[in-house]
């Protein structure tokens, strides 16, 4: 069987493609060859749960917040899983847009207004990809930027886990998160027994234990299907004002660059460009909301969660999208019975875990001082403030091109000594590297 890892064996001709470049192929041979990469085993089963700490809190948050049909919601949401496992071949899973989610909930939009900023951001995400702005980004946002805002983001997803899921439930609480995380740790690496899969059991047994009503779970079965709806002119256009614009940014760094890079991180033989990215972005954002489906996207911490647990194939990302349909279609009235299944403390080793995978990219900018602290500093700022990885992204290329003296140290150079600048080096150049 073929080594999955992301070996540094394969070449340097596989490490040093530009973002962007797919290898051509006769499409129906293209197609072939993905579906003979997935598998479907125990690890890509373990695997398939590795983003569910982000999606769930989210889509269960949104469909409470907007009045949405919980049902629909999960239908697309898992169709749109199995969709991009086929395309990709990859653990490239579909996630809930975050910034669009956390504003919808906030503010209580109704779900209206929410499909029509998920067609605006498919639009405006298909005529950057047509007009070459996604590949233009790619080329010159710095690698050690992008480095930077998945930093950020592992920054947030472990903040999010110690801070929100894994105190929620007490002291009993922490108990189950200690347990879960020191089996992750004692079977970390295993392929023969994946600790994912204990730790998701550890949860099961212990929604049991708390009080699941698995009759009324039975008693709820049923066939659902999505409902077909026409977002209005005027909720597209206030959708892009008032949703599209603020969650741009974040898409265009996390969904899209720093997923690209993530995929030549983790899978340096497979060529993945910018602008394949761009049209799946851009294709299920303006299918979705037509059935009752939320805005997604593609991002480096589903991914990179997928990989932790053990996925390697897109195996895991359609086992994760056949679940979630198989909750919208045949049990949308007894949802929220059914999501106990996975205790709040469980989904913050989860995303810790997610966390950790994010946060352990940033070690190869450690062999140049003023790299890794351009990345520490976007990594800081896009946690911290407000809008963060849009302002990350914007204030670490400034100062990359802008600042070449910024990171670097003069006390060791010579009296009158002034240090050469830097050649720019953006991301399409140090593509291969990882």
């Amino acid at each position: 069987m073929r080594d999955e890892r992301p070996s540094r064996e394969l070449g340097d001709e596989a490490l040093n493609q530009k973002p962007g470049y797919e290898a051509p192929d006769v499409p129906v041979r293209s197609v072939t060859r993905r579906l003979h990469r997935i598998r479907f085993d125990r690890n890509e089963l373990a695997g398939s749960f590795g983003d569910v700490g982000t999606d769930l809190p989210l889509l269960v948050g949104l469909v409470a917040a907007s009045g949405l049909d919980g049902a629909s919601v999960f239908t697309v949401f898992g169709a749109l899983q199995i969709f991009t496992g086929l395309v990709y071949g990859l653990p490239m899973p579909m996630q809930p847009l975050k910034a669009m989610a956390a504003l919808a909930i906030a503010q209580k939009l109704p779900g209206s207004l929410l499909f029509g900023g998920g067609l605006a951001i498919g639009a405006t995400m298909l005529i950057l990809t047509l007009s070459g702005g996604l590949g233009l980004l790619a080329r010159w946002i710095p690698r050690c930027v992008v480095r930077g805002i998945q930093l950020g983001l592992g920054l947030s997803l472990a903040s999010l886990a110690l801070k929100g899921f894994i105190p929620s439930e007490g002291g009993l609480g922490w108990v189950l998160a200690a347990t879960g995380f020191f089996a992750m740790l004692a079977l970390w690496g295993s392929r023969r027994v994946p600790p994912g899969l204990l730790v998701l059991g550890l949860g099961a047994i212990w929604a049991l234990a708390s009080g699941l009503h698995l009759g009324v779970i039975k008693d709820g079965l049923g066939i659902t299907l999505p409902s077909f709806r026409v977002p209005s002119p005027a909720d597209i256009l206030t959708g892009f004002w008032v949703l599209a614009i603020p969650q741009l940014p974040l898409s265009l760094s996390n969904s899209v660059i720093a997923t690209e890079q993530t995929i030549r991180d983790l899978f340096p033989e497979r060529r993945v460009g910018i602008r394949k990215i761009g049209f799946t972005y851009s294709f299920v954002n303006l299918v979705a909301p037509f059935f009752g489906g939320v805005p997604v996207c593609h991002g480096a911490g589903g991914l990179a969660g997928h990989y932790t647990f053990g996925a390697r194939t897109g195996g895991s990302v359609v086992i994760y999208g056949a679940l979630l349909l198989g909750l919208g279609l045949f049990l949308g009235g007894p949802l929220q019975e059914v999501l106990g299944i996975f205790p709040r403390p469980i989904l913050g080793v989860v995303l810790l875990f997610e966390a950790l995978a994010l946060l352990g990219l940033v070690r190869d900018q450690a062999g140049s001082v003023r790299d890794l602290s351009i990345a520490l500093l976007v990594g800081v700022v896009a946690f911290g403030v407000p809008q963060g990885f849009a302002v990350a992204l914007i204030l670490g290329t400034l100062v990359y091109y802008g600042f070449r003296r910024f990171g670097t140290s003069v006390a060791d150079e010579p009296a009158g000594h002034t240090p050469a600048a830097k050649a720019p080096e953006p991301a399409a150049a140090q593509g291969g590297r990882s």
